[in-house]
């Protein structure tokens, strides 16, 4: 993976313009934005110190957080996942078996909505929690207080369309934080089985469990991204939606590498 950032190339814009609603003519090149935003995402810049070379933070940031509620974001990485597993691995654009898992990370300071402390962690901040692909692409994200249990934030990554949206889903697994109210949700959707793997009763220590470190990887990879390493962003929306642009980035340069 590419530690160093680059602007879109016309063949990668190709791809994301279709999914953006270009509608009337703007002032600022919307291929600009988004080459800003995903700038961001790589370096952790502070919004007021974007470089000259885009144009003005605050249409950035007007652009960036609109497409964050509005699941502009989502569409593009959900569109752009399903390119990946067809073009670079040759699988079908909907996955039949996907992971659940949730990561605690510090809040910046300045910031108390959406807070909370992760008990069995320390952590003061907020969740993450993502729903994955075998590849370890990420396809669902919240973010919600720490204190928020894994079972619970895990819930609104599978209600209320999960299976509309990855129709193919017929495995989901997960760890034993699981269980309880996110397995009873599970339950009620017929076609999708819910396992939690347990650990070998003779094995102590750290024991890497069959597919259930492809998440765990996923995780590992935000690290390439300043941006997420740590929550900076004043709503959860926002936070979802650098996770989901540290994803599209790294499917986009997979189907750069493959080539033309």
């Amino acid at each position: 993976m590419t530690q160093q950032f680059a602007r879109l190339t016309d063949s990668q814009w190709d791809e994301v313009k279709a999914l953006l609603p270009i509608g009337r003519r703007r002032k600022h090149n919307l291929r600009d934005v988004f080459d800003a935003i995903l700038w961001l995402t790589r370096t952790g810049c502070q919004w007021r110190n974007l470089e000259s070379q885009f144009p003005p933070w605050k249409t950035v940031h007007y652009y960036f957080s609109k497409w964050s509620r509005d699941g502009t974001i989502e569409t593009i990485n959900d569109a752009l996942n399903r390119l990946e597993r067809v073009l670079v691995h040759a699988r079908e654009a909907s996955p039949s078996l996907l992971l659940v898992d949730a990561q605690s990370v510090r809040l910046s300071p300045m910031i108390g909505r959406d807070r909370g402390m992760d008990g069995g962690k320390w952590i003061n901040g907020r969740k993450r929690s993502i729903l994955t692909d075998t590849l370890g692409r990420i396809w669902r994200a919240e973010v919600h207080a720490a204190n928020i249990h894994d079972a619970i934030a895990g819930m609104e990554l599978i209600y209320p369309n999960f299976t509309d949206q990855i129709p193919r889903a017929k495995k989901l697994l997960a760890d034993s934080a699981y269980t309880g109210q996110f397995a009873a949700l599970m339950s009620q959707l017929d076609r999708v089985v819910f396992e939690c793997p347990s650990r070998p009763p003779d094995q102590r220590g750290f024991v890497v469990e069959a597919k259930r470190w492809v998440v765990e990887r996923s995780f590992a990879w935000m690290n390439f991204f300043r941006r997420i390493i740590k929550d900076y962003e004043r709503t959860v929306e926002n936070s979802v939606g650098f996770i989901l642009m540290a994803n599209i980035q790294m499917v986009i340069s997979s189907i750069a590498a493959f080539g033309p």
